[in-house]
């Protein structure tokens, strides 16, 4: 492997942080870029991810506008924020309009340009514009959504390029597409930069776990198809136990050996920088400042007596509260990497447990339910799906083609297809989708592991956008499922909204930004989760220790500010999988054991 302090040596212009949510992206593209800035080179530093933290990381609030960085001469920053970029975009295209079009005509393309298309083409408009225009940066560092989100983001530039020099009709969802000849350009221009690779690298993230090593494969095999090829690899967070006796310690180093032994090939195909576990969170200028330098500990750490566990209950007892409604939704969300995959088969596995019939599913295109749960026993009371964008949108295109489309001449039914051949009819059939997963709530339990954050909120913020956009696509009534879901998302008594949350700062105020969404949006989360607790499960390791510390003012701030009930999961060396493994996440170790 190689030392991380090299990792910016022969750096291209365009780098690009991604991988499975919780691994690290923010914290390694924040000290890229102060890296590089410290080295005299102009950097901008972009997040496109909806729910970003960059803000936190760097002390500093951003926007869409870049900012500079105080103390780091030559670095700025900002956040592509999807909602403030569609609002840009509508003003841009019908500002120049008002007092020369009726009033009518306005609304009706405000009307238009409501749907769920406009915030996503609003966004990658901005993320292309890096790519394409030029700017006075030696660098451009963008600090990606986790991986599904950002697959679908770097695939639009091919999706969008073949849509508008295909489209014949002149329209589309976004307006009239002589509108989006500059676009055209664009998008052309950005696919041709991410496939450069003298001009983009791809530096893919992991901790040196089997299901993040699964996911950086797999999405390295997917950029490759898009053409990008420059790919690196950084493993995160490696650990040597300074106590052998630690068992978790010794259980941490045992797991990342061999997920490493596992994926060996696919290690040894690119390059491979290692970076330590560090005793905190890294957050603020001088911890990104020492992040290339320091071996996880600094220097003149103190490492204090393991804390004492903090006193809350496990999880089963959310579980025994929610087995006594006997249906609904339960919808677990919160930050990339916090465990939602996990935490849901686990309580699936606890209601089927008590007698239920459960549905587990998944919005997360990154998800991994299936290794999660493991083979289910005979007579099993679980089914297992997953929402599939690919198969949803071929089963919506052939349902519109079969219901409005039969009605149609040669020409009209030729225009609905170009219609649904748009990238924005994929968000439509999913959202649909998970409409209708909601509605199964009423005969049983159905357990979703949500998309991240930010992927998260743009479904539930656009509920009626894409309740328009079905219109306009079907002329047909909504279906029930559309036409109910806000009330059943509102409705405590159907759909319980578990937060997830690692005891660390980002992960903790994001889940407590999401709360405020939630909120605002009528919806009110019924209880956190703190996952993967070092303090809970009791250690000796020196760094670990300190970690463990750590978490006590983070679980002080959940149990005092936000949540109105609480559960503890202890840490877990291993990813459990399978039904017997799932059960240890249900109860805490005994105080004999810590």
């Amino acid at each position: 492997m190689k030392p991380l302090t090299t990792l910016t040596e022969g750096a291209p212009r365009h780098l690009f942080f991604t991988g499975k949510g919780g691994v690290g992206k923010t914290s390694l593209a924040c000290a890229t870029a102060v890296r590089l800035a410290s080295q005299g080179r102009r950097v901008l530093l972009v997040s496109t991810d909806p729910a970003s933290n960059l803000d936190e990381v760097l002390g500093l609030p951003l926007d869409r506008e870049p900012r500079a960085v105080p103390a780091v001469p030559g670095l700025e920053a900002l956040n592509i924020n999807p909602q403030t970029a569609a609002q840009a975009y509508r003003d841009k295209l019908i500002g120049p309009l008002r007092g020369v079009l009726p009033e009518a005509a306005l609304r009706a393309m405000e009307e238009q340009l409501s749907g769920a298309c406009t915030t996503e083409i609003a966004a990658f408009d901005e993320f292309t514009a890096f790519l394409a225009e030029p700017t006075p940066h030696d660098h451009i560092v963008f600090d990606t959504a986790p991986t599904g989100h950002t697959l679908r983001l770097l695939g639009l530039s091919q999706a969008w390029t073949g849509f508008l020099d295909t489209n014949r009709s002149g329209t589309s969802c976004l307006g009239p597409l002589a509108g989006l000849d500059r676009q055209r350009g664009i998008y052309r221009s950005a696919l041709t930069t991410l496939g450069d690779p003298q001009s983009t690298q791809i530096l893919l993230v992991a901790r040196p776990q089997r299901a993040a090593l699964k996911e950086v494969h797999r999405t390295a095999g997917e950029l490759r198809a898009l053409g990008i090829t420059r790919q690196v690899l950084i493993l995160n967070g490696l650990f040597r136990p300074s106590d052998p006796l630690d068992p978790v310690a010794a259980g941490i180093e045992a797991t990342a050996a061999a997920a490493q032994a596992e994926y060996r090939d696919f290690l040894a195909s690119l390059p491979v920088f290692a970076s330590p576990l560090r005793a905190a969170s890294v957050i603020g200028l001088a911890a990104l400042r020492a992040f290339f330098e320091d071996g996880g500990v600094p220097p003149g750490l103190t490492i204090e007596p393991a804390p004492e566990p903090p006193d809350l209950p496990p999880l089963e007892t959310l579980v025994d509260d929610l087995a006594a409604t006997g249906r609904g939704v339960i919808l677990l969300m919160g930050k990339g990497g916090t465990g939602k995959t996990t935490l849901a088969a686990a309580i699936a596995h606890a209601l089927a447990a008590r007698g239920h019939s459960v549905h587990l599913t998944t919005t997360d295109p990154a998800a991994h339910l299936a290794d999660a749960v493991g083979a289910a026993a005979p007579g099993s009371r679980i089914t297992l799906s997953r929402i599939d964008p690919a198969a949803e949108t071929a089963a919506y295109t052939a349902e519109v083609l079969a219901t409005q489309g039969a009605a149609l001449d040669e020409a009209g039914r030729a225009l609905l297809e170009e219609d649904l051949r748009s990238p924005c009819t994929e968000e439509i059939a999913v959202f649909r989708a998970f409409a209708r997963t909601v509605a199964r709530g009423t005969g049983g339990f159905v357990v979703l592991d949500t998309a991240p954050t930010g992927h998260t909120l743009l479904l539930l913020d656009a509920t009626e956008a894409y309740h328009r956009e079905l219109g306009r696509q079907s002329r047909d009534t909504t279906p029930p499922e559309v036409r109910e879901l806000l009330p059943r998302l509102r409705d405590p008594a159907f759909t319980r909204i578990l937060l997830t949350t690692l005891p660390e700062p980002t992960p903790v105020h994001e889940a407590a930004a999401l709360q405020d969404d939630l909120r605002r949006a009528g919806i009110e989360p019924w209880a956190w989760i703190i996952n993967q607790s070092l303090a809970a499960a009791g250690v000796s390791d020196s760094l670990l220790r300190a970690r463990a510390a750590h978490e006590l003012r983070c679980i002080g701030e959940v149990t005092g500010s936000h949540a109105r009930r609480t559960a503890l999961v202890a840490f877990q060396p291993e990813e459990p999988t399978g039904p017997a493994a799932l059960e240890t996440l249900l109860t805490l170790p005994s105080p004999a054991c810590l």
